[in-house]
């Protein structure tokens, strides 16, 4: 209902919170000086887990109306060994998760819970976590 919103920075929040939208698709750039990329892999409904993909480039659907579920973030070479990527996740249901850190899943498993909102932030290797990492992604055993 909302498309392609524009760039937010610095632990500011993209997609919606409290209007039931699903995040769909992502784009995640980093811009340093470093060397490096900021990786990142989504679980997207009637699709599953996609590959992971980096700096700018699309991941999940776009006009399909899939719902992304769960997602993972983690940087690369100088950058990794410069920053932690925080990041969380409102997703439906449970509203904001706890953050997520370097390659975590945040989000959902068997739940088929939508994600609406998102924030990342990179924080200096070993600082601090920009708040509760409690549950950053609920799992549900799913048998055959």
């Amino acid at each position: 209902n909302v498309g392609w919103q524009k760039y937010v920075q610095n632990g500011q929040r993209a997609g919606t919170q409290g209007k039931g939208y699903r995040l769909e698709g992502i784009k995640i750039k980093v811009m340093s000086a470093y060397e490096g990329d900021i990786e990142y892999a989504v679980h997207v409904q009637n699709i599953g887990d996609q590959a992971p993909v980096k700096n700018d480039e699309m991941a999940g659907t776009s006009g399909k109306s899939f719902r992304l579920e769960r997602i993972w973030i983690k940087l690369t070479g100088e950058l990794a060994e410069k920053y932690d990527v925080y990041y969380r996740v409102h997703s439906q249901t449970y509203g904001w998760l706890g953050w997520a850190k370097n390659g975590e899943e945040a989000g959902s498993t068997g739940y088929g819970l939508k994600l609406e909102g998102i924030q990342i932030k990179l924080v200096t290797k070993g600082g601090a976590a920009p708040g509760s990492t409690d549950t950053p992604c609920y799992n549900r055993e799913i048998s055959n």
